[in-house]
């Protein structure tokens, strides 16, 4: 684990330090707010002690960028407080900090609370994990892909790279489950994840998006790029073959890619490449549509 003090006392950061580091935890430490927020934003620790009175920019206000931040929110904050000034610790919690502990404080105080922060974070980060997770393909699910969406999107407005977004829609899935029935449709889904997976790269996102709808984001590429790894999929999925005793099954998707080209808002890019889907059906399926992007000849 993972704990950034931020402090403006470097003798009272160095008595924090030596405890917890005592512990195996992993101390990084930062003497003013700017400094601060640059090394929890390049960093991710688990838990931040934050003192009230920073010099450049408060404790306060370190706390409140922080919980403004999609990817820095959830990072648990104890507050490192006066002791007699039940006002700065009112506002301190306010803001979103779990706890606090009051100052000149003591080593072994700060050594408990530390670590019931880090195992409530801790079991935290499994319920959040659990619950991004389709049970079935293992794969990341609608909700894991909605969270790096947004991630992708912010970057995007920072003057970031485009991204582009694939969804995958297996074609009359339904007549596979009224064949072979719900098992063997099971070993479908978890057979395409697979084979989907193959066609990716390590820093795309690959979701199951909602029954026997697949999701990809594909940071940095457009919808050129993306049309590319979206046939490849199409064709990837086309030369599967499933062996079951009452015979094999085969199966074909179609596929809508859009990229953020002209996309006023992330929903709109979702609309977009849902569109584009569905141009993909209404094309007689098994073939790929994007958004904003010419047929091949």
């Amino acid at each position: 684990m993972k704990v950034l003090i931020i402090d403006h006392d470097e003798a009272s950061a160095a008595v924090a330090r030596k405890r917890l580091s005592q512990e195996h935890i992993e101390v990084l430490c930062a003497h003013d707010g700017q400094d601060g927020l640059t090394m929890a934003a390049a960093t991710k620790p688990d838990l931040i002690l934050l003192d009230v009175s920073l010099p450049r920019v408060s404790g306060f206000d370190v706390c409140r960028r922080l919980k403004s931040q999609p990817d820095l929110a959830a990072i648990p904050i104890i507050f490192l407080a006066s002791a007699d000034d039940a006002d700065e610790r009112a506002r301190g919690l306010e803001l979103g900090a779990v706890d606090y502990i009051a100052k000149p404080f003591d080593d072994v105080e700060l050594e408990a609370r530390v670590k019931a922060t880090l195992r409530t974070k801790h079991f935290a980060d499994m319920l959040s994990e659990y619950a991004e997770v389709d049970p079935l393909t293992d794969l990341p699910n609608r909700r894991a892909m909605a969270r790096q969406l947004r991630k992708e999107w912010a970057c995007l407005r920072r003057k970031g790279p485009p991204f582009s977004f694939i969804l995958l829609d297996l074609d009359h899935f339904q007549a596979i489950i009224d064949r072979h029935g719900h098992i063997a449709a099971d070993r479908v889904l978890k057979e395409v994840a697979r084979v989907i997976s193959s066609q990716c790269r390590r820093l795309d996102t690959l979701s199951r998006y909602n029954g026997q709808e697949f999701a990809i984001l594909l940071p940095n590429e457009t919808v050129a790029s993306g049309n590319r790894v979206a046939e490849r999929c199409r064709q990837a999925i086309e030369q599967m073959s499933l062996h079951l005793k009452d015979g094999d099954i085969h199966v074909t998707a179609s596929l809508g890619v859009a990229d953020t080209t002209g996309a006023e808002s992330l929903q709109g890019l979702i609309e977009m490449a849902d569109r584009s889907l569905h141009e993909a059906k209404a094309a007689g399926r098994n073939t790929v549509r994007c958004a904003n992007y010419p047929l091949a000849a």
